[in-house]
């Protein structure tokens, strides 16, 4: 194998001559079509006969309807079975996908910040800000002084049941 690239004059050249052969097979095929769609037209369309009498065009033209009708029912019936054989194509598509399975990629590890994340999936027009923080309210703690309040609660209440016990222990 050599590492030399053909110069692009000789594969413009190459190219012209592939071309100019294809065109003359298509040309060849298209008066083969032309020849062959008159054989069949001889074949089974004979020449009209417009000479005679009115009964003599009433029965032909009768025979025409007839060929007309029967060609119909035969155009009909084809394209059914093609319509029939197109839906089982599709039918052998759609189970032999199934059956192949889609294959998942490996996925790798990205990192991506949320922000970059919601840009890359909802496009550069839309700026979204993750920052969530930011969206909260501030709030200020309470320092709490109500221990010291309930221990002292709690001594003024044992002094005042004292009391009380004085009093019933008085009377």
């Amino acid at each position: 194998m050599s590492d030399k690239k053909m110069t692009s004059s000789r594969r413009h050249h190459l190219k012209s001559l592939i071309l100019g052969i294809a065109q003359k097979w298509l040309d060849q095929e298209a008066k083969e079509d032309i020849a062959a769609k008159e054989a069949y037209m001889s074949e089974n369309c004979p020449p009209a006969v417009t000479s005679g009498d009115q009964a003599a065009l009433m029965d032909y033209c009768k025979k025409l309807n007839a060929i007309i009708e029967r060609i119909d029912e035969e155009r009909y019936d084809i394209e059914a079975k093609v319509a029939k054989a197109n839906v089982e194509i599709e039918d052998l598509r759609i189970k032999v996908v199934d059956l192949r399975g889609v294959k998942k990629p490996a996925l790798r590890k990205v990192r991506m910040s949320a922000d970059t994340m919601l840009k890359a999936l909802l496009g550069s027009k839309h700026t979204v800000n993750m920052d969530l923080r930011a969206n909260l309210k501030q709030v200020k703690k309470e320092v709490k002084e109500e221990p010291t309040e309930a221990a002292g609660d709690w001594r003024k209440n044992i002094e005042d049941k004292a009391d009380r016990k004085k009093m019933f222990e008085t009377s």
